[in-house]
């Protein structure tokens, strides 16, 4: 790694100029931006962060579409909605996310909201809800555990779970990098008082957070030399991770704002 002191400068000022409320309108956080209602912004965090991949604009457009889709409401739509409102999905499309994809996205939520108030309770570990962690546990294993079981439950809640959907739910149990779920969980967890992450839930914490991957952190993470491995898998998230921690034990994650705001400007 670079000397300690001026890259943590460094990213410590960047990480304080990009984490404002002006990043968010060209985001993704953009789309549950617009809702109060927690379940809301959980649907349409979750379906934003999904989808994010390819243009901005275009992302934006297409998770607006869904709103559009689910009559503005996203909550109120996935408990009551008909059997005949589900007809106005079948042309959606975003890059290999199709109409199937959509369908049975918005029957794991009529599912799942219909027994539980808040989606953070799919992303605990089963351990996490028998309160059976230790300290060091929860810290270093609770996400990775947690997003293993997600994956279980939201690809094994019905029988007739359509296959091809399971490349939208990444997973550390396949060594993906899990981009866009720990992008969507820094949106929920984070909390500080510049207006961007929501800091919704609360059984997970910020220093518990792992860092989202993408084509921006990566370049800028390398170019530092805050991350060594060959391969951009999740040992490389857990790698940078490790790294970021040095900086801010408590909120390592913060640095995704520094990384992917170097990146997406071309400052490095």
């Amino acid at each position: 790694m670079n000397d300690y002191a001026s890259v943590k400068e460094f990213l410590d000022a960047k990480a304080d100029q990009y984490n404002r409320p002006s990043f968010i309108d060209r985001d993704p956080i953009s789309i549950p931006h617009r809702f109060s209602q927690k379940q809301d912004i959980e649907i349409m965090g979750f379906w934003a962060a999904v989808l994010a991949w390819g243009q901005r604009p275009v992302i934006l457009k297409k998770a607006d579409q869904l709103v559009t889709l689910m009559d503005g409401s996203p909550y109120d739509f996935v408990l009551n909605h008909q059997e005949s409102d589900l007809k106005r999905f079948l042309s959606f499309k975003h890059r290999t996310f199709n109409a199937t994809d959509a369908l049975y996205f918005l029957h794991f939520f009529r599912q799942y909201y219909q027994k539980n108030d808040s989606l953070e309770d799919a992303f605990l570990p089963a351990q996490l809800h028998a309160n059976s962690l230790t300290k060091t546990a929860l810290v270093t294993n609770t996400v990775e555990q947690g997003l293993i079981a997600f994956h279980d439950r939201f690809c094994g809640l019905t029988d007739f779970f359509p296959e091809r959907t399971r490349k939208h739910i990444a997973t550390p149990a396949r060594n993906s990098l899990c981009k866009r779920l720990l992008m969507f969980l820094r949106w929920m967890v984070r909390r500080d008082d510049r207006g961007v992450d929501f800091g919704l839930w609360t059984r997970l914490q910020p220093n518990q957070l792992l860092i989202p991957i993408d084509v921006h952190v990566n370049r800028v993470a390398r170019q530092l030399g805050l991350l060594t491995r060959t391969q951009t898998d999740w040992k490389a998230t857990l790698e940078l991770t490790e790294n970021l921690r040095l900086f801010d034990a408590n909120d390592p994650v913060r640095y995704d704002f520094a990384l992917f705001g170097l990146g997406v400007e071309g400052e490095l």
